[in-house]
């Protein structure tokens, strides 16, 4: 056989043997993590529940889902071993960014116009690019225009109304 035709071969045994390295490493992490709980350490199940540690067995967990509520787990069940910032952060609201000084939440909508101290009457006075000239204009044709109304619902000039 030449060289030619086992190079795929080789490939495709070379990239198995990468894959399946990766994947027992992620597994060995995985297995590492969950060895190292520890009771009191905030955790997140792979269903997506969070609870904190209370009891570490040999394959089993003993989890406080809320006070005073305690449920087993498996250890494999466990998706994360969280820190206690990032737990108490989730768990409980607790957002050391959210409770930075200094934040001002305005009580009007002064701030939406870009000129701090503006008054209301200055924000009301928005040109839309209406001329006033065109204003009185319409309130002059405005009588002329309902007659011109008043003769279309007539039904004139051989209009007839169908049913």
């Amino acid at each position: 056989m030449d060289l030619l035709t086992l190079l795929p071969f080789i490939v495709l045994i070379g990239a198995m043997f990468l894959m399946t390295r990766s994947a027992k490493k992620k597994q060995a992490a995985a297995a590492q993590m969950r060895n190292d709980m520890q009771p009191g350490t905030g955790v997140r199940t792979i269903g997506g529940m969070y609870a904190t540690v209370k009891e570490v067995h040999d394959d089993t967990v003993l989890l406080e889902v809320a006070p005073g509520v305690h449920a087993i787990y498996a250890k494999n069940a466990i998706g994360a071993v969280l820190d206690d910032a990032e737990y108490n952060r989730i768990v409980h609201g607790d957002d050391p960014e959210l409770d930075a000084e200094g934040t001002v939440v305005p009580d009007d909508a002064s701030s939406l116009t870009g000129e701090p101290g503006a008054d209301a009457a200055e924000v009301a006075k928005i040109d839309l690019g209406k001329d006033d000239a065109a204003d009185d204009a319409e309130t002059e044709d405005a009588p002329a225009k309902d007659v011109k109304d008043a003769k279309s619902e007539g039904k004139t000039d051989g209009e007839a109304d169908s049913k």
